[in-house]
């Protein structure tokens, strides 16, 4: 890929970075800073070099999500302001007086329709505002919008050094030092069907849990009562036959008689599978301490309804392993900030999707933009 760093001179030039600043918040308040943080190095870079940075990202899945607790945040690290609304006479005012080395905030992107569309000029209104831009924003990588994608076709396009990164710790992931597992949570088999099945022939393992588990039981004629299931049924998938597949032993139901730990094949119609049992954990444990490499991604229960228990015993383990691990997805990574185990991993990403999507197809079409020509 081409690098930010490879650009030469940039003291003076207008600079558009897309950073991953889509941050967890309760209320006005950063749940953890783990995406800032990571954000930090590229901006640090085009703070020294001198450039004038127009900072672009998103906030959450609502558009009126404001980016301003992200940017109070921001501010404690750099000499950055805030511009509010990116097509406003105040942040175009704004931007007339960065100086050299200083940065501007933009708003939640996603406030206007446009950046999702990839509007054609939604994106020349960004591209006006830049002379080269930066994509340090692999969380987003899955998404052609408007400041991942379209302005890497208007605009010299390079890496930051976070999406660098990125790419060439995931690429690790595809020729891995057996033992290999691979643990996969999470939901949707429908769009994950390919990469387990690309897995399958590249690890020794792999451990299938969350919502698509429930899937696998399904197919095997089990009860699934109340639980998440996908919209596709896998009777008859190859995969369900294959040796490699690890599947729970035991699991936490949710039902009229409340939470309990079942075999899968005792799970009744008025019941909800929420996570995997102690006896799962305990299996993968002897998985986990002879891997070599250990590749993850989604939690195992329905973390974010409480069911962490066994996503976070399973962290801790494969902390303590002698394995190259890379771990990602939101509420995975969220689990190992809880319990500060963030250096004990060989790499934790950003993303969730577009770490699956990276996986699974070796690139992205947005990565593909910042490739040199």
């Amino acid at each position: 890929m081409k690098k930010i760093t490879d650009a030469g001179n940039l003291k003076g030039k207008y600079v558009l970075i897309r950073s991953s600043l889509n941050i967890p918040l309760e209320g006005n308040k950063i749940r953890n800073t783990f995406r800032l943080e990571r954000a930090l190095p590229t901006l640090r870079y085009l703070h020294e070099a001198g450039a004038r940075t127009i900072i672009l990202s998103h906030l959450g899945r609502k558009p009126e999500a404001s980016l301003s607790p992200v940017f109070t945040e921001l501010e404690k690290y750099l000499p950055v302001h805030w511009g509010g609304v990116v097509t406003g006479e105040e942040f175009m005012a704004r931007k007339n007086l960065l100086a050299d080395g200083e940065m501007l905030m933009a708003e939640n992107l996603r406030q206007d329709v446009r950046e999702t569309e990839n509007d054609t000029q939604f994106v020349e209104y960004l591209a006006s505002l830049g002379e080269l831009y930066v994509n340090d924003a692999f969380a987003a990588a899955h998404r052609e919008h408007a400041s991942t994608f379209g302005l890497a076709k208007k605009l010299p396009a390079y890496a930051g050094l976070t999406m660098e990164e990125e790419v060439t710790e995931l690429s690790k992931a595809f020729a891995p030092e057996h033992p290999s597992l691979f643990l996969l949570g999470g939901a949707k088999f429908e769009t994950k069907m390919p990469l387990v099945e690309k897995y399958l022939d590249v690890y020794d393992q792999v451990f299938i849990a969350g919502a698509l588990m429930n899937d696998v039981f399904k197919a095997r004629g089990y009860e699934v009562g109340q639980s998440l299931v996908s919209d596709i049924s896998l009777q008859g998938a190859p995969l369900l036959d294959n040796p490699k597949l690890i599947i729970p032993i035991d699991v936490i139901v949710d039902g009229p008689d409340g939470k309990m730990v079942k075999s899968p094949n005792q799970v009744l119609p008025e019941e909800k599978i929420m996570d995997v049992g102690p006896m799962t954990v305990a299996m993968l444990v002897t998985y986990i301490e002879k891997a070599k490499t250990i590749l993850w991604n989604g939690p195992f229960g329905a973390y974010e309804l409480g069911f962490s228990e066994s996503t976070q015993t399973t962290a801790r383990h494969v902390a303590k392993a002698d394995a190259f691990s890379v771990i990602g997805g939101g509420d995975t990574v969220a689990a190992i900030e809880k319990l500060e185990l963030n250096d004990q991993f060989g790499f934790v990403s950003i993303a969730g999707g577009a770490m699956l999507a990276f996986l699974e197809h070796g690139s992205t079409s947005v990565i593909d933009t910042l490739n040199e020509d």
